[in-house]
């Protein structure tokens, strides 16, 4: 096996990149990890990546959105500083021993590798994270985990764990490449890049991923209060205590959620729950029982009237309507 090359520090010279793009993946994480390197190409004064399309098989890969991307077959590929996985759904089906092989074969030539969306999942299968710090998408932390005992699964929004990388999804991917860009030409060159986008989040690694996404309108409080909530939507938590983990009282809660978001702590928290239930009973096969049980709810009946009230039809009726899973 080949050493790895540190391709997180300051070098002029064209990062040489494989981006390996498999069927049903989304639009958007392909953007996420391709754009950032035009728009650095487009600011460099200097190419600043060099990319080829890969895919697991001769024919060209086919996004969600029925995009095809056509590129070198996985097979026909020698060598690489960096690998991006972009994967999206039916993962079992793509983990095939070629392309688990081939997965390995270009890490053992030195290459980083890096995961995003569903791409963490195939870079583990090959047992490329053994040993190392890694994230996947929020939906599946715990599956992930479960799966692949031997890796250090964080529920970051993306991680970097020596020459191997992965993101949570489209959004952290562009992180990822913006904190690529910044080890290797300088953050004030990543802020420009940034800048393109007007994209202001920090491109830090360990910030949380959350399920609904924090709208700027939240306080630092009700931020806190928020991810408390998201954490415990199984077994609802009472205001009081809630407030007592923040150091804080339930009045003052009250008011903050009310001034910020114009509702209650309590009405948040339920909606949380309730968006959370629409997602299982959409994307699973859970029986509905276990999606009132998982999102906090001791009974049917009460969970079938809060769901209708907050989504306008039942579950059961959502379930029979669906004609395919949502995409995260």
């Amino acid at each position: 096996m080949k050493s790895a090359k540190n391709i997180l520090q300051p070098e002029h010279r064209a990062l040489k990149t494989a981006v390996l793009v498999l069927d049903e993946c989304n639009t958007l994480s392909f953007a996420s990890a391709v754009d950032p390197m035009r728009a650095a190409n487009r600011l460099a004064d200097r190419p600043a990546f060099d990319w080829d399309y890969v895919t697991a098989t001769p024919e060209p890969a086919m996004l969600t959105s029925a995009l095809q991307v056509p590129g070198i077959p996985l097979a026909r590929l020698d060598h690489c500083d960096l690998m991006i996985v972009i994967a999206g759904f039916n993962l079992v089906r793509h983990a095939t021993p070629s392309l688990l092989a081939g997965l390995r074969r270009i890490a053992n030539s030195g290459a980083t590798m890096a995961g995003i969306d569903g791409g963490p999942w195939l870079l583990a299968e090959a047992g490329l994270l053994d040993g190392h710090a890694a994230t996947t998408h929020w939906e599946d932390l715990e599956t992930f985990a479960t799966r692949f005992p031997e890796i250090d699964v964080r529920p970051d929004r993306f991680t970097v764990s020596g020459n191997r990388l992965t993101s949570g999804g489209a959004i952290p991917a562009v992180e990822m490449m913006l904190h690529i860009i910044a080890a290797r030409h300088g953050a004030g060159f990543a802020a420009r890049v940034s800048g393109l986008f007007l994209y202001e989040g920090a491109p830090e690694p360990g910030r949380p991923q959350s399920r609904t996404g924090v709208p700027h309108r939240h306080s630092a409080l009700t931020a806190r209060a928020n991810a408390i909530m998201q954490a415990a939507l199984d077994d609802p938590l009472p205001l009081a205590e809630i407030a007592k983990a923040l150091g804080t009282s339930p009045r003052t809660l009250q008011q903050q959620f009310r001034l910020r978001l114009n509702t209650t702590p309590q009405d948040h928290y339920l909606q949380l729950r309730l968006a959370e239930a629409r997602r299982l009973v959409t994307d699973t096969d859970m029986p509905l029982m276990d999606v009132a049980l998982a999102t906090g709810f001791t009974s049917q009946s009460s969970f079938a009237r809060a769901f209708r009230t907050a989504h306008g039809l039942s579950a059961r009726d959502l379930r029979q309507d669906r004609t395919q899973p949502t995409h995260h």
